[in-house]
């Protein structure tokens, strides 16, 4: 209905409940629960350490913090490879858990899978481009889709997701001029992340664009505000109130 109305989307991914408790009092339309977790909140180098039971976990909390808004929770490492029946279990539980749809990576060798998840009455969200779960096929997090080829196989994944049943798809990391054209050409909405501004909607991370990670750089992120120096000046304003003795003041304590 967005892309009918000529409304751009907006996305953002949300982890836990008091994230997603502020974006649901925001503008943005949908919250991924992205696989992307195990890189922002935990630390580690890739999304492959993500688990079916990891992703229903944090989609609970994020339906816990903002319900009634549209969730989409990422289906995890090879959990579309192991066949449709572990597909739909995985799925199922992330719905239980309180998404309203899942993200699936690539089409290729599992598009029985999405058709099979959408027939089953499960919404899915496609991901092509920079598939993070690929990450060491592709040889590292890099701009995908450069030349000719790799261009037209990329055209071709987004008609067979259209056909599988897909709701729309994430564009990731290609060439803003190919983004255009894919959406141009797309029969369902396309959201872009690192791909320009021709796409139908845009998802960052959070914590990206709030600058609560000042360590990372990524040419497709704009900070909107300062995350980390406000958190910093909270910090130190708490630690200097609490040495200083005015804090806790007579109105922070309980009388006898």
């Amino acid at each position: 209905m967005a892309r009918a109305a000529g409304t751009r989307i907006v996305m953002s991914t949300a982890y836990e409940a008091w994230s997603a408790r502020l974006l649901a009092d925001s503008s943005v339309h949908c919250l991924l629960v992205g696989d992307s977790v195990m890189m922002v909140v935990y630390g580690e180098a890739d999304t492959l350490g993500a688990t079916p039971e990891l992703m229903a976990r944090h989609t609970r909390a994020v339906a816990t913090g903002a319900p009634g808004r549209l969730i989409v929770a990422d289906m995890p490492f090879l959990s579309v490879r192991r066949g449709r029946a572990a597909a739909l279990d995985c799925a199922a539980d992330l719905l239980r858990a309180g998404a309203q749809a899942v993200k699936v990576e690539g089409i290729r060798g599992h598009a029985d899978v999405i058709r099979h998840l959408v027939e089953s009455g499960i919404p899915v969200m496609g991901h092509l481009g920079l598939t993070p779960q690929s990450i060491h096929t592709l040889g590292g997090h890099r701009v995908q889709a450069r030349d000719a080829g790799a261009a037209g196989r990329l055209r071709d994944d987004a008609d067979r997701l259209a056909d599988a049943g897909a709701f729309a798809i994430v564009l990731e990391c290609i060439p803003a001029p190919l983004a255009r054209t894919v959406t141009a050409a797309a029969r369902i909405p396309t959201i872009g992340i690192g791909a320009g501004a021709g796409c139908d909607g845009q998802i960052l991370v959070l914590h990206d664009f709030l600058g609560l990670n000042p360590d990372f750089h990524a040419r497709f992120v704009r900070r909107f505000v300062d995350g980390a120096g406000l958190v910093r000046r909270g910090v130190d304003r708490y630690a200097a109130a609490v040495r200083s003795g005015r804090f806790p003041a007579a109105k922070e304590a309980f009388a006898s």
